[in-house]
C-alpha cells in the first residue's frame, strides 16, 4: 500500500513543470482582467423575488448575473436620456 496511485484526482498537476507554470500564469491573467472590469453589487431581495428572477433567467437561457447586468445597463445608460419624472 505504499505505492502511489495512478488514478489522477481533479486537482492533479500536469506532468511537466513548464506547462504547470504557464497554465498558472494564464489563469491568473484571466482572473485579473475580469476583476478589473467588474465590481460586486449586493442587494437584499425577498426569497420570492429571488426565485422569480432565477426562473425568468432560466427560461431566457441566461445567467441571473447577465440578465441583471443587461437590465441595469438599459436602465442606467452611459449617456442618460432626458426623463420626465412624475411629480
Amino acid at each position: 500500500m505504499s505505492g502511489r496511485s495512478t488514478k489522477r484526482g481533479f486537482a492533479s498537476r500536469p506532468g511537466d513543470a513548464e506547462s504547470w507554470i504557464k497554465s498558472s500564469d494564464a489563469s491568473r491573467r484571466r482572473i485579473d482582467n475580469t476583476a478589473a472590469l467588474t465590481a460586486r453589487l449586493t442587494i437584499d431581495v425577498t426569497p420570492a423575488l429571488r426565485g422569480r428572477i432565477k426562473v425568468v433567467a432560466f427560461q431566457r437561457g441566461v445567467t441571473v448575473a447577465d440578465m441583471l447586468r443587461e437590465l441595469l445597463a438599459r436602465e442606467f445608460p452611459l449617456i442618460p436620456e432626458i426623463r420626465h419624472e412624475r411629480q
